[in-house]
């Protein structure tokens, strides 16, 4: 019995994902949101998805300080292959848009000691319409390391959705017998909950790093809410979910893009910190403006969002206002809190108490605001807190025993 047992403990570790990577949520550029599929490099050569396009971010994430500050992977997504693939059946970079190929691109990236992720799909074809990975997983997957890939982001698409809790599995497999760490992002429980199969999240969190839950994320104050509300709606089973190595990913960063207000870019940046998500900016890093330049780069809302623990914060309270505050623990006993407004009027403030909250520890905390790193102060259970929180905007402070 002893030994049957053993046998089955070896079976799940040689099939669970074996890479040592997203020890905290990763951090980096994501071509989709901001560029998409722009392919035409004749009419629009600055902003087509090519490999210029792809060095020119990573020059910029290095010069502006990104790197500096935790910023490493910079991820192609769909559209960036050749509509063919080899004589061999392998990928092959679009040979006018990645002239070099997709190999020097990695060299590329990692003589700047930066990282490069890539896309590809578990069904047919891509969502552009390029090929897919079915029937192609194990060639894939040589192919990605063979090329020096640190991430994999895997969509959907052109797929049978209820053989994704078989599929995805079957590529986390083939990542790890390639013995290169490559992060693994899995778009798997979005297409399950589109269809409403149940979702098993410790399936998803033994083979993934990384996860997306819900719709892509468009340019939109409107597409923030929808998914800070789905994320509260699924709290108690996504916070479950999370950790070291494993992160619900609610999509990319479109701070400093054509939508949001300061305010507004503020509230996404700390929500996703409070979440434990993914930090995968998608906008033009050669024009952005300075002011969502330092949200982005903000030290210590970073360090929230990259604390040890890895836990996904959750919300605590939604008021009549249009308040509502997430609460995190971090590491030290320490916790992070997110005061957010949906108020589009004017400034609404926080008339309530730690107690309220949930902090009830007789000591009380000390508390310090992120967004300029001021302190404000030692507050007991029971003291009212001094909030003030703009339309749309969001404060974040760390609490200190």
């Amino acid at each position: 019995m002893l030994a049957l047992a053993l046998m089955m403990l070896c079976v799940v570790s040689t099939q669970a994902l074996d890479n040592g990577l997203a020890r905290t949520p990763p951090m980096g550029w994501l071509i989709w949101e901001r560029f998409r599929c722009n392919i035409d490099c004749d009419k629009d050569p600055k902003n087509c998805v090519s490999e210029t396009l792809m060095k020119e971010m990573a020059q910029h994430i290095i010069t502006d300080g990104y790197k500096d500050a935790g910023y490493e992977y910079v991820n192609l997504d769909d559209c960036w292959m050749s509509k063919e693939r080899d004589s061999q059946g392998r990928l092959q970079g679009d040979p006018v848009r990645f002239p070099s190929g997709i190999k020097a691109l990695a060299d590329y990236m990692h003589s700047g000691g930066l990282k490069l992720g890539i896309y590809e799909d578990y069904g047919t074809q891509t969502c552009g319409l390029y090929p897919g990975s079915l029937g192609y997983l194990e060639l894939d997957a040589q192919t990605f390391a063979e090329w020096g890939i640190d991430m994999l982001k895997m969509d959907g698409c052109h797929s049978n959705v209820s053989t994704m809790k078989k599929g995805y599995p079957e590529m986390t497999k083939y990542l790890n017998a390639t013995g290169r760490p490559i992060l693994f992002s899995c778009s798997w429980p979005d297409y399950e909950r589109g269809r409403g199969i149940k979702i098993n999240y410790t399936l998803v969190a033994e083979n993934c790093n990384i996860w997306r839950n819900y719709n892509d994320i468009q340019d939109s104050w409107t597409s923030i809410l929808g998914i800070i509300d789905y994320y509260a709606s699924q709290q108690d089973t996504l916070v479950k979910a999370a950790g070291p190595g494993h992160f619900n990913d609610p999509d990319m960063l479109i701070v400093g893009d054509f939508s949001l207000s300061i305010d507004q870019a503020k509230t996404q940046f700390a929500m996703w910190a409070i979440m434990a998500a993914p930090l995968l900016m998608s906008n033009d890093l050669r024009t952005i403006d300075p002011v969502y330049r330092a949200i982005l780069l903000n030290k210590e809302v970073i360090k929230v969002n990259q604390d040890p623990l890895g836990m996904m914060g959750k919300r605590v309270l939604k008021l009549a206002d249009g308040l509502e505050v997430w609460t995190r623990p971090l590491q030290g006993k320490s916790y992070a809190m997110v005061i957010m407004s949906r108020s589009t009027r004017q400034p609404v403030h926080l008339n309530t108490t730690l107690a309220v909250l949930g902090f009830t520890q007789s000591a009380g905390f000390n508390i310090t605001e992120l967004w300029e790193g001021k302190a404000l102060g030692h507050f007991n259970p029971n003291d009212l807190l001094p909030f003030v929180i703009n339309p749309n905007g969001a404060e974040i402070v760390r609490l200190t025993p």
